[in-house]
């Protein structure tokens, strides 16, 4: 299981997370977001982190000379996309992750043309997932103590888990022992 610690808005939650074994941390860069940040305020410490733990920058409808540029200032791995992007809109040079808010267990997701795709909902039915091809991304209300029982309802279809809010003790500061639980909880 690949574990994503998102909402990540500072050096020492980052080296937390790292330590605890995530496999990749998310850097909100939507200003409506309260974990949102900056490059300026990532550039002095985002360097130092690891090779093998990804760097995913998250961003909403944002311009793709925008992603473009604050992807190859940071070097950033991975730009998850969670606006209405479309693929004739996806910025060039870097890898992309679509992801989808699902409100409904009804809704119906398309297999998108990104390297993978992100169910932000916990009402999803996982058993309408058989026409994708993509590896997808189990995210939304997650937490140490439901962990387990949302990977389960994936039926083995989930790649990876997505989490923020579920690990802080204040939007945008994470409770360390939260994400070393989560982290080893996702990874039994």
């Amino acid at each position: 299981m690949f574990v994503k610690i998102c909402g990540i808005t500072n050096r020492e939650d980052a080296l937390a997370a790292i330590d605890a074994g995530a496999s990749a941390l998310g850097f909100i860069f939507h200003p409506l977001s309260p974990r949102h940040v900056t490059s300026a305020q990532l550039e002095p410490w985002i360097a130092k982190i690891p090779a093998k733990t990804m760097k995913v920058g998250v961003f909403v409808d944002e311009p793709p000379e925008s992603i473009e540029k604050i992807g190859a200032q940071l070097q950033l791995d991975i730009a998850q996309l969670h606006g209405a992007e479309t693929p004739d809109r996806h910025p060039r040079g870097i890898r992309i992750w679509k992801a989808f808010r699902v409100h409904n267990a009804q809704t119906e997701l398309p297999d998108y043309p990104a390297e993978a795709i992100l169910i932000d909902g916990a009402a999803y039915d996982w058993t309408k997932t058989g026409h994708f091809t993509r590896p997808l991304i189990l995210a939304g209300g997650l937490n140490p103590e439901n962990i387990r029982e949302a990977i389960a309802r994936t039926a083995g279809k989930a790649w990876a888990v997505d989490v923020a809010s579920g690990v802080e003790k204040s939007p945008g500061r994470k409770d360390h022992a939260r994400m070393k639980q989560f982290i080893e909880t996702a990874l039994q």
